[in-house]
């Protein structure tokens, strides 16, 4: 088991090959469990764990670990002594429910770090975005340095990966306005409308987004520079604009 745990830690291709990940620390385990994940097995080290949990509660499989089997298994310190093999969930677009009849949505066209797609999932669970697509994804959600610099919101929010076409395709259907981050035929954000349905798009922090969505791009929009440099960090910049969506809608 332990050999188990240290793979799906590290390799993307055994989570995908078994439908498996890794949940590590107190917050991010009742996060997924809110967010209705289903655990196969806990894995704690009484001699850190201070928890309340009645393991037997949460999964038929339990394994008590020595600190140093811990330690090693652990991507971080200080994560309260607990682990948990949890099971992935689907996140195609067509699982994807948009309850609200306005979403706002954040479409990440393919974020390289996973601490930058973790800042994102954090902006978005704390705007309560109805979803977040993330086109040509480099990394798998249930990568650990994702739901680390998350602090567990991959677990909180409404996610979907596709290709950037896929994605486009939805919001047409869907009747989505595509708005796009981009430093060329654009607008100051606090010009645009986000009162109706509306996704904001973001490219990378190295070329910025595709072709493909600048050519279906609604509306093109800038956060203007009053400094010697044309852009910020892409979680920064995504925050600003659904922040001033939500400032447009009342909340």
């Amino acid at each position: 088991m332990i050999k188990k745990v240290l793979q799906l830690k590290e390799k993307s291709r055994e989570r995908k090959k078994t439908g498996q990940f890794i949940i590590e620390g107190q917050r991010e385990l009742e996060l997924a469990l809110k967010g209705g994940y289903s655990l196969d097995t806990i894995l704690y080290c009484p001699e850190i764990y201070n928890g309340n949990y009645e393991f037997s509660d949460l999964s038929s499989t339990v394994i008590v670990l020595t600190r140093p089997v811990y330690e090693k298994l652990a991507h971080r310190i200080g994560t309260e002594g607990i682990l948990a093999v949890a099971k992935t969930k689907e996140h195609s677009l067509q699982s994807l429910r948009l309850a609200s009849d306005k979403p706002l949505v954040l479409v990440a066209e393919a974020p390289e770090k996973p601490g930058n797609i973790g800042a994102l999932l954090r902006t978005a669970d704390a705007a309560n975005l109805d979803a977040v697509l993330i086109a040509n994804p480099k990394s798998d959600i249930y990568n650990p340095n994702i739901i680390r610099s998350s602090v567990g919101c991959v677990f909180t929010c409404q996610i979907a990966t596709d290709s950037s076409e896929a994605i486009i395709d939805f919001l047409k259907k869907n009747r989505i306005k595509i708005c796009c981050a981009a430093l060329t035929a654009s607008k100051n954000y606090t010009a645009s409308d986000f009162t109706e349905k509306t996704a904001i798009v973001m490219g990378t922090e190295a070329t910025g987004l595709s072709e493909v969505w600048l050519e279906n791009s609604d509306e093109n929009l800038i956060i203007p520079m009053q400094g010697e440099i044309d852009s910020m960090n892409v979680s920064v910049s995504a925050a600003i604009l659904i922040f001033e969506a939500k400032r447009q809608r009342g909340f």
